[in-house]
C-alpha cells in the first residue's frame, strides 16, 4: 500500500469507545482529584510520604505530557519525524493511559491486601496497553507511536510507584474514591464532549513555525530519501514538486 494513500478504517464501536479511555480530558482531572487527595491524607495523618508520591507522580505525569506535545509540534511544524519507523510524533492516547491508570488503580484500592494492590497496578498496565492498541485499530497511530506512548506513560508510572511502598496511609481509604473512579471511567468516554486538545496542538504548532498548513503522514514518507541503487545513479530522478494533496492528520 502507498504511503500516500488512506486507507478506509471500519472502527467496531468497541475500540472507539476504549480508545476515548485515553484522552488527557479524561484521565488527567481524575489524576489531579487522586493526587489533591494523596495531599489531603498527608496533612492528616501526618505522613510526608504521601506529598511526595503525589508530587512525583504531578512531575513525572507533567513531563511526559511534555515530551508528547513537543514531538507532535515538531511533526506538524517542521515535519519532523522518522519515515522508516512511520514515526510522527507520541501517542497523547497511549502515554496518558500507561501514566495515570496504573496509579489509579493503586489509590482505588488503599487499604486493600498488597496482593490486590499489585493485582491492581497490573491491570492498570494492561488496560493501557489495549488503550494503547486501540491507536492501531482507529486508525490514529502506527505501531511505533503507539509503542513510544505506552513506554513514556509507562516510565513516568514506574518513576512514581518507587514511593508506593513507604506510602502506605493511615487512614482507611473512604468508599467515595473507588466508586468515584471507577463512574467515570465507564460514563466519561461515553458522555464527554469531544477532546479538542488535538486540535490546540496544531494550531500553535502553525503559530510557532509560521506555516498554513500542518504536515501530514504523507508529508514526512515523501521526504524519506529514495535508496540508491544503479538505475536511480544512473537516472537521476526529478526534482519532486511541491505537494498539494493532503493525507490524514496523527493524533
Amino acid at each position: 500500500m502507498s504511503f500516500l494513500s488512506v486507507p478506509s478504517v471500519s472502527i467496531s464501536p468497541f475500540w472507539a469507545l476504549l480508545t476515548r479511555l485515553g484522552e488527557i480530558q479524561i484521565l488527567l482531572p481524575l489524576a489531579l482529584l487522586c493526587a489533591l487527595w494523596l495531599w489531603r491524607q498527608s496533612v492528616l495523618s501526618q505522613t510526608p510520604e504521601q506529598s511526595r508520591l503525589a508530587r512525583r507522580w504531578m512531575g513525572c505525569l507533567g513531563v511526559a505530557i511534555g515530551l508528547t506535545a513537543a514531538s507532535k509540534l515538531a511533526f506538524f511544524g517542521w515535519g519532523w519525524g522518522v519515515a522508516a519507523w512511520d514515526f510522527t510524533g507520541i501517542s497523547g492516547h497511549a502515554m496518558a493511559s500507561a501514566a495515570v491508570l496504573p496509579l489509579l488503580a493503586w489509590c482505588a484500592l488503599l487499604g486493600c491486601s498488597q496482593r490486590l494492590r499489585r493485582l491492581g497496578l497490573a491491570s492498570g498496565f494492561a488496560l493501557a496497553a489495549l488503550i494503547a492498541y486501540s491507536r492501531l485499530k482507529v486508525g490514529a497511530h502506527s505501531p511505533s507511536e503507539a509503542l513510544a506512548g505506552f513506554m513514556v506513560g509507562g516510565l513516568a508510572s514506574l518513576l512514581s510507584l518507587q514511593l508506593l511502598p513507604q506510602a502506605q496511609p493511615v487512614n482507611a481509604r473512604p468508599l467515595w474514591l473507588p466508586v468515584g473512579l471507577l463512574s467515570a471511567l465507564l460514563l466519561l468516554p461515553v458522555g464527554a464532549p469531544k477532546s479538542r486538545s488535538h486540535d490546540w496542538v496544531i494550531q500553535l504548532s502553525l503559530q510557532l513555525s509560521g506555516r498554513t498548513q500542518p504536515f501530514v503522514r504523507g508529508d514526512r514518507h515523501r521526504l524519506r530519501p529514495a535508496p540508491l541503487n544503479a538505475r536511480t545513479a544512473r537516472y537521476p530522478a526529478p526534482a519532486p514538486k511541491v505537494a498539494t494533496e493532503s493525507g490524514p492528520i496523527p493524533r
